[in-house]
């Protein structure tokens, strides 16, 4: 379909481009405060994968100090995260540097969100489809519940998406997540989810014998990395 292939990306673009201008002003703003009352570096990046799998390092503000215990070793997220940090993220503020990756292609406006790469070899091979798109800012399951949802109401919604991607289907996110923001109702990401880990969950479920360890990519994308 001509809007999946090459009008979305076109829209990524311009969006992003006169976004990014028509907010340096709030960049400048919030590089300063992260700077002031976290330190340095002002932007924290994390590889996770892309359209195909393909790594690339994702871009947020840090919301997160780098205190550490009597050994040395970083403290545990929940104790590093300061209420300024809590505020940027519940502001979705701290996803603004991720208008460049969208820019630079890694990401979309509107798209499943990227998850960790250490969760790859636990999808089962219909949930691995959700990379047959590029990651977005938000998605179809960010207005539907976001860090509320289990992972295979998570992973529906990512599949449907896919699967009947039309510029309508953009339109209601896009409103969708503005409505979600102005109401302050969370970030859009919902990367911190209520549930529990996707590789932990997988596991548990492997020995429960609810799913089967040949159902999921494991050895499939350990062998392609390896290629």
């Amino acid at each position: 379909m001509i809007y999946a292939k090459v009008i979305k990306r076109f829209f990524d673009i311009v969006i992003s481009a006169l976004t990014i201008l028509l907010l340096c002003w709030l960049y400048a703003i919030l590089a300063l405060l992260v700077r002031i009352k976290l330190g340095s570096p002002v932007i924290f990046h994390q590889d996770r994968p892309g359209k195909g799998g393909r790594i690339f390092p994702m871009y947020k503000f840090r919301s997160m100090s780098d205190e550490r215990d009597e050994n040395g070793n970083l403290l545990p997220d929940e104790m590093r995260l300061t209420s300024f940090g809590r505020k940027l993220r519940a502001s979705s503020l701290d996803e603004l540097p991720e208008l460049f990756n969208i820019l630079k292609g890694d990401m979309s406006l509107i798209g499943p969100r990227p998850l960790l790469i250490r969760y790859l070899p636990y999808y089962t091979r219909d949930e691995f489809r959700r990379h047959d798109v590029r990651p977005g800012l938000t998605g179809l399951a960010q207005i539907n519940g976001r860090n509320a949802l289990c992972w295979e109401d998570r992973f529906r919604y990512d599949l449907q998406y896919v699967d009947h991607l039309t510029f309508g289907m953009d339109m209601k996110i896009i409103f969708g997540s503005v409505g979600k923001v102005l109401k302050g109702s969370g970030s859009l990401s919902g990367d911190a989810q209520t549930v529990a880990d996707l590789d932990a969950y997988r596991r548990a479920q492997i020995v429960k014998g609810t799913l089967k360890q040949t159902d999921l990519m494991g050895e499939i994308y350990e062998q392609n990395s390896a290629v």
